[in-house]
């Protein structure tokens, strides 16, 4: 069975800093939902303090083990579109999205450059529906007190 997969395009911006150290820096700027023709990246906007690409052909796709993780981000206040990506030479380029909380975390905590982008109504739309469809939440275990068990097993 395929796995639901939603089309994106990334834009990457770099912005020039006022850093006597740094230049610029790249970062996720936001996501495009729908299925874009050209397969390599393109520059959208060149200025002397702002430049930014598009990079198309990405899939959201969809895992039933990350529901908890989708059903945080659409509950959440901002719900985001999760980049990771990597700085190769002179330019930021995206690698992976997710709209899981918790693959995020997972890119973070192995070391990875991981933003967040605001989550487009649409994606918003399609990743809702899945939660209410897949997302069934763990119930609650009720943990015994220690003063319940038998004196042998209280340590």
């Amino acid at each position: 069975m395929d796995k639901p997969s939603f089309p994106l395009a990334v834009v990457m911006q770099w912005r020039r800093l006022r850093n006597r150290w740094v230049e610029g820096a790249w970062e996720p700027w936001g996501v495009l939902p729908g299925e874009r023709e050209e397969a390599s990246p393109r520059l959208l906007v060149e200025g002397p303090d702002l430049a930014q690409w598009l990079y198309p052909g990405f899939r959201l796709v969809l895992h039933r083990d990350e529901a908890a993780g989708y059903h945080f981000n659409v509950t959440a206040q901002d719900p985001r579109v999760f980049v990771l990506w990597h700085e190769d030479g002179e330019r930021g380029v995206p690698l992976e999205v997710t709209a899981s909380y918790d693959e995020a975390s997972r890119w973070l905590d192995g070391g990875h450059s991981v933003d967040g982008v605001a989550m487009p109504a649409e994606i918003y739309a399609w990743v809702g529906r899945y939660v209410e469809e897949n997302y069934r939440p763990e119930p609650e275990k009720r943990i015994k007190p220690r003063s319940f068990q038998r004196p042998g097993r209280r340590f």
